[in-house]
């Protein structure tokens, strides 16, 4: 097929021979399947910020950090240029994710190049090596519900031992794929998460914790509608929590049950802090009015 603009260039500095076809277009980009001397790899182009529907939402964005001083001002005053690199800070977000995950070894599409705002990877197969399919396009028996949900805990524990919450974790991010394995000729099926522009810091962001349930819990109600035996599992819950106490590691078992604490609240202990707080404040005003006057 012809070659998007935004490849063309792409084709011009040799990192890519040729474009095969468009693979999907979603909320934040477009992606491609190209070639690559003899490889197959897919390209994604993000959308223009007007052009898309996912919003760089606040909670996303909050403590990343921007090396370049100008730059972090100009974002902060919302100019022109700031927008600009607000909008390469966000598209880097997801190359620098898979970086990262990839060496961790979490099972994410391998990145190769980045290039104008375009992101050169992996191209995710099924067993007829076409590209593979969503989990929200399959259909599982139980059992293979169990199997796929507890290797993808054990990722959501290997990401949050690199220091990572995806964000946005669902049937719509996660693809099944296909690969050899050692001992098994006819390979097996396994998940691969994509779509990491949006993930966050776990421990610099306030809203890691929100986020991370929040996609546990997406797992939990897919696979729980094949293996309704999950619906009643706290995978999330006991996976952060292990984390915030120091005890989570890639081989820290899990049980998906969480006991929460019910400690009885100490009214006296509230109302005293309030009122500190009161006297603080009007002790701070009459500094003020003293040095007014």
């Amino acid at each position: 097929m012809k070659a998007p603009p935004r490849l063309q260039s792409l084709i011009e500095e040799g990192l890519i021979g040729s474009v095969v076809r468009q693979l999907m277009s979603g909320k934040e980009a477009m992606v491609y399947v190209v070639r690559c001397g003899d490889d197959t790899r897919c390209a994604k182009i993000y959308k223009e910020a007007n052009n898309r529907s996912f919003r760089q939402a606040v909670d996303y964005t909050e403590n990343r950090k921007v090396k370049n001083s100008r730059s972090a001002r100009a974002m902060a005053k919302g100019s022109k240029f700031g927008r600009q690199e607000q909008e390469a800070a966000w598209q880097n977000a997801e190359v620098d994710a898979l970086y990262r995950l990839a060496a961790a070894g979490v099972r994410v599409p391998q990145p190769y190049n980045f290039h104008d705002g375009v992101l050169l990877m992996e191209l995710v197969t099924d067993a007829n090596g076409d590209a593979a399919p969503r989990l929200n396009d399959v259909s599982f028996t139980p059992a293979q519900a169990l199997a796929h949900h507890a290797t993808l805990i054990a990722e959501v524990v290997r990401m949050l031992c690199a220091g990572v919450v995806h964000g946005d974790l669902s049937e719509f991010n996660i693809l099944l794929a296909h690969g050899a394995v050692e001992g098994d000729a006819d390979g097996v099926d396994f998940p691969v998460i994509i779509d990491l522009p949006q993930a966050v810091d776990a421990a610099g962001n306030n809203h890691a914790q929100r986020m991370l349930l929040r996609d546990v819990g997406n797992l939990r109600n897919f696979f729980g509608q094949f293996a309704p035996a999950l619906l009643a599992t706290e995978y999330g819950a006991e996976i952060w929590s292990l984390y915030q106490g120091g005890l989570l590691s890639n081989e820290t078992p899990l049980t998906g049950h969480f006991e929460r604490t019910h400690a009885d609240v100490d009214m006296q202990a509230v109302l005293r802090e309030i009122y500190d707080a009161r006297a603080e404040d009007a002790a701070r005003r009459l500094r003020m009015a003293t040095v007014a006057g």
